[in-house]
């Protein structure tokens, strides 16, 4: 059976107060999920998936609320999401919290993975959920949703709503559409292939109200060296990619300091990548391709700072590169996909 991974200990407090707010002894339910209490005291630690799932369990049945995980969400604050909730609130836009998601939400846990797609004059964020139980997987995937708005209109100090939200599931039995509607104040559809937020473009240029570029910066390393922890037991080619990823930030990185990293040189950290079938090169080329694609169909970046993002020293040999990459130039890119019919 696959292991369901870990969940930080800040992520299970918005369940906690829910619970407490039913009437729900929580402290019960911890013990008998055979949860160290002790542990849920401190914020920088995990509780593994199984423990996360016999809670839920025990919290769904004794509160006898069919929008339990949805209801959960308006506990949803910065310190929910660890260092991650810090990062978005410190970002300059909506836009730019989003694409912080996917890079740390590790540090939150690995309860699902976050997706971006592009659809005609919006983004869809959706989440996959990596536990199975079909009671578990529904709470949760409305709590990540519901917590996505709820925490987006508070850093952005907005009321704002998506154009139209996804679940994945029917609509659970004892249940009314309205109350989800009136949460996410938008169209609600059940039964779809995936779970998400379809949000509009005009939405990502939304401010935060107090952003702070220079602490972003200290959250950023921070969440760096987090994530080195994290990583340590993911394969190499995978750890370089994400190294790549938050450093690529600030400009194209050179290898030794890739290398530096992982206490390697760079003739060291190059062996053990080709005797992975891979090599440094072929990971930053692909890396650069997956952000090349993320910037032109999710953002209206022009492709001369899309280039220089990337580290191209000239938008020319970005030209070059993506045109390998995928056979179009970015702009043939950009515009061949956008006018495209959105998935369903």
């Amino acid at each position: 059976m696959q292991s369901l991974g870990y969940t930080s200990v800040p992520a299970v407090h918005k369940y906690l107060r829910q619970a407490e707010q039913l009437g729900i002894d929580s402290q019960a339910a911890i013990a008998r999920a055979g949860i160290d209490a002790d542990l849920l005291s401190d914020n920088s630690q995990r509780i593994s998936g199984e423990a996360l799932e016999k809670l839920l369990l025990d919290l769904i049945e004794q509160g006898q609320d069919p929008l339990f995980g949805l209801h959960s969400a308006q506990f949803v604050q910065p310190g929910s999401w660890s260092v991650l909730g810090y990062i978005t609130m410190n970002c300059a836009t909506i836009g730019q919290a989003i694409e912080r998601i996917a890079p740390y939400e590790k540090l939150v846990g690995d309860m699902g993975t976050s997706h971006i797609e592009p659809h005609d004059k919006a983004i869809f964020l959706y989440w996959q959920c990596r536990h199975q139980h079909p009671l578990v997987r529904r709470h949760m995937v409305e709590n990540v949703l519901a917590s996505w708005l709820l925490y987006a209109r508070w850093i952005a100090d907005m009321h704002r709503s998506p154009a139209e939200v996804w679940l994945e599931h029917p609509q659970p039995e004892g249940t009314d559409h309205a109350d989800y509607e009136a949460l996410f104040g938008c169209p609600v559809l059940f039964a779809q292939n995936k779970s998400g937020l379809l949000i509009p473009h005009e939405y990502l240029q939304a401010p935060m109200r107090q952003a702070d570029a220079n602490l972003l910066r200290t959250l950023e390393e921070h969440a760096l060296s987090l994530m080195a922890e994290l990583d340590d037991e993911e394969p190499l080619p995978v750890r370089v990619k994400n190294t790549l990823r938050l450093l690529l930030k600030d400009g194209l990185p050179r290898k030794e300091k890739v290398a530096e990293r992982f206490n390697m040189t760079v003739r060291t950290l190059q062996r053990h990548l080709q005797q992975a079938d891979t090599s440094y090169q072929s990971i930053l080329d692909q890396l650069r391709q997956e952000l090349a694609e993320h910037y032109l169909l999710q953002t209206d970046l022009a492709i001369q700072d899309i280039a220089q993002y990337l580290g191209f020293s000239e938008p020319r040999s970005f030209h070059r590169s993506f045109k390998t990459w995928t056979g179009q130039t970015p702009g043939d890119y950009r515009q061949n996909r956008k006018s495209a019919p959105p998935h369903n």
